[in-house]
């Protein structure tokens, strides 16, 4: 009786240890991806992945991994717009932003932090071809001091369009959850 308790017992011990190494590898995604959403008012299909190299910490520097599927790009891109709430307290450096196309980093024309109207202008040197999968990457970012959800939304401009934007889709950032 004694041995079947004991057994009992460092099954459980063993169990519990195995589950939790389990939870490790997702408990460190959390701050990537658009994760699980409740109530954001941006429709599923239209929440984009992204990862923060350094989780968020607020009032630290970052890197924004921003990515756009494949299946977004349907027609080619010659720029690329990423605009952010007013209340987003952070910044950028426009020296650090690349874009990467099938993991490879693309040359830029030029790259414009547009502080006052809450925007940054991505424009490469060739358009970027539909169907290929995107990852914006904006390196030495100065998260806000306070922590906060923020609705980063991806609009692009594909040549010989009117000079519209269109929607692809919304990051939903959030700096300070550790």
């Amino acid at each position: 009786m004694a041995f079947a308790k004991q057994f009992i017992q460092r099954l459980a011990l063993a169990l519990t240890i195995a589950g939790s190494v389990a939870v490790v590898p997702m408990l460190t995604q959390a701050q990537g991806l658009p994760g699980l959403t409740i109530f954001s008012g941006v429709e599923r299909e239209n929440q984009l992945g992204f990862r923060l190299d350094r989780n968020g910490v607020p009032a630290q520097r970052d890197r924004y991994h921003l990515r756009i599927p494949s299946d977004k790009m349907n027609l080619a891109v010659n720029q690329f717009t990423i605009s952010y709430p007013e209340y987003f307290s952070g910044s950028f450096d426009a020296d650090e932003i690349e874009v990467r196309v099938a993991g490879e980093s693309i040359a830029l024309d030029e790259v414009i932090w547009d502080e006052e109207n809450q925007v940054i202008e991505i424009y490469p040197l060739e358009p970027v071809p539909a169907g290929t999968r995107v990852v914006l990457v904006l390196s030495n970012v100065r998260n806000p001091r306070t922590g906060g959800t923020y609705y980063f939304n991806a609009l692009v401009r594909s040549p010989g369009d009117v000079p519209l934007s269109r929607y692809v889709g919304t990051w939903i950032i959030t700096i300070g959850r550790e």
